[in-house]
C-alpha cells in the first residue's frame, strides 16, 4: 500500500513539472503580443501592398552602378502619358493627382527637397502634408480630423515636370543588367507675382518602392494614334517608356551639370557624353557581342548548302549558255539558207531560157 501511494505521489510531481513551462510560455507569447500591439505591428496593411509583389532593390554589392538625375517635360509626347487627364476623369488620374491623393489619405510617405537636390528618405525628413498645402498656397477645408482639397484646386495642371533618380547597375550575382527608377519629384510650374516670370518648384521626394504597388493599378494612354493602347503606370517606367534629360549625377563633389557648364554647348555636350558612357557600358558588358548570322555562314551544313546553291547556278548558267549558243546557231543556219534560196531564185528569174537550134542539112 505504501509502495502504491509513493508511485502516485511521484506521478503527480512528474505531472506539475511538465506543466509549468507550458504556463510559461503562455504567459511569454501573450506577453510578446501585447509588445507588438503597442508598438504598432499590428496595424492593418494596405490591400494594394498586400497584392502587389514585393520589389526589389538595387542591390548594394553589384560590381558597377550609375546613378544619374533626369528632368521629364510632360508637355512632350514620351512622357505626355503621365500628365493626362488633368483633372480626374472617373477613375483615370495622372501621376500627380494619384500621388496627391494618397498623401492627403497618408497611404504614402513624402520626404522633404533639400537645397542640393539629393533625396533624404530618413525619417526626421518626412514632410507633413498640411505643411505642404500651406506652402503652395493649395486652398482646403478640414473637416474634424480629415482635410478636404476639391479635385479642381489640385495643382496638376501646374505641375509640368518631374525629376526622376535612376539607377542603372550590373548585377554580378544573376550577370543581369537593369535601369530602374528609385526616386521621384513632382516640380510645380509657377509664375512669378512680380516678374510673371516662370519658376519651378521641387515639392518633395517620393520612394518610388512605396508608390510602386498603386501605379500597377492605374493605367495610362501611350499613343496619340491608337487610344486603345494602354499600359499600367509601373510598367511605364519598369520598360524606361519615358524620355528626360539628364541635369545631375552621383559624384564626389556633388555638383550638377550646370555648376561645372558654363554654356548651354557645354551642357548639351556633357549630356551627351554621360549617355554614351551608359551606352557603351552596356553594349560592351559581354566583350563582343556574337553575330549570329556570321555563326550560322561558318557553320558546316550552311557551307554545303551553300556549296549545293553554287553548283546549281553554275550548270544552270552552263545550261543557258549553251542553249544560247544552239539558238544563236540555228538562226545563223537558217539564215544562210534563206540567203541561198532567195539568191537561186533571183539568178533563175534574171537569166533567159536558153533554146539549142540544130541546122539540118537539106
Amino acid at each position: 500500500m505504501k509502495r502504491i501511494l509513493f508511485i502516485l505521489f511521484g506521478i503527480c510531481l512528474v505531472g506539475s513539472a511538465m506543466a509549468q513551462p507550458a504556463k510559461s510560455r503562455v504567459r511569454t507569447n501573450n506577453a510578446t503580443a501585447n509588445r507588438a500591439g503597442n508598438n504598432g505591428a499590428a496595424q492593418p496593411v494596405d490591400r494594394a501592398t498586400l497584392m502587389f509583389p514585393t520589389p526589389v532593390d538595387v542591390p548594394e554589392d553589384v560590381a558597377w552602378r550609375r546613378d544619374i538625375y533626369r528632368t521629364l517635360d510632360l508637355k512632350k509626347d514620351e512622357n505626355a502619358a503621365l500628365y493626362y487627364p488633368v483633372e480626374p476623369m472617373g477613375n483615370e488620374v495622372n501621376l500627380f493627382t494619384l500621388i496627391f491623393q494618397l498623401l492627403n489619405t497618408g497611404k504614402l510617405p513624402a520626404y522633404d527637397y533639400k537645397l542640393d537636390g539629393v533625396e533624404d528618405f530618413a525619417k526626421e525628413n518626412r514632410m507633413h502634408f498640411k505643411d505642404m498645402l500651406d506652402r503652395y498656397h493649395i486652398l482646403y477645408e478640414i473637416d474634424g480630423r480629415t482635410i478636404k482639397v476639391d479635385n479642381s484646386d489640385i495643382p496638376s495642371a501646374e505641375v509640368l515636370s518631374f525629376n526622376v533618380k535612376e539607377s542603372s547597375y550590373y548585377d554580378q550575382h544573376t550577370a543581369t543588367y537593369h535601369t530602374r527608377v528609385v526616386a521621384l519629384c513632382p516640380v510645380l510650374h509657377r509664375a512669378d507675382d512680380f516678374s510673371m516670370d516662370i519658376r519651378k518648384y521641387p515639392m518633395f521626394w517620393i520612394k518610388y518602392d512605396d508608390l510602386a504597388s498603386y501605379l500597377s493599378k492605374h493605367s495610362v494612354m501611350i499613343s496619340n494614334l491608337n487610344n486603345a493602347a494602354t499600359m499600367s503606370m509601373d510598367d511605364f517606367f519598369a520598360t524606361n517608356q519615358y524620355k528626360g534629360t539628364i541635369y545631375m549625377t552621383t559624384n564626389m563633389q556633388n555638383r550638377s551639370l550646370q555648376q561645372y557648364c558654363a554654356t548651354d554647348s557645354a551642357l548639351v555636350k556633357e549630356q551627351k557624353r554621360i549617355e554614351k558612357e551608359i551606352t557603351d557600358f552596356e553594349k560592351n558588358i559581354w566583350a563582343t557581342p556574337v553575330d549570329s548570322v556570321e555563326l550560322a555562314r561558318q557553320d558546316s551544313i550552311a557551307n554545303a548548302a551553300n556549296a549545293k546553291k553554287g553548283r546549281r547556278r553554275v550548270s544552270s548558267s552552263a545550261t543557258e549558255k549553251a542553249t544560247a549558243s544552239s539558238s544563236r546557231t540555228s538562226r545563223r543556219s537558217s539564215a544562210s539558207k534563206k540567203e541561198k534560196s532567195e539568191k537561186s531564185s533571183s539568178s533563175s528569174g534574171s537569166s533567159a531560157p536558153r533554146v539549142s537550134v540544130r541546122r539540118q542539112r537539106h
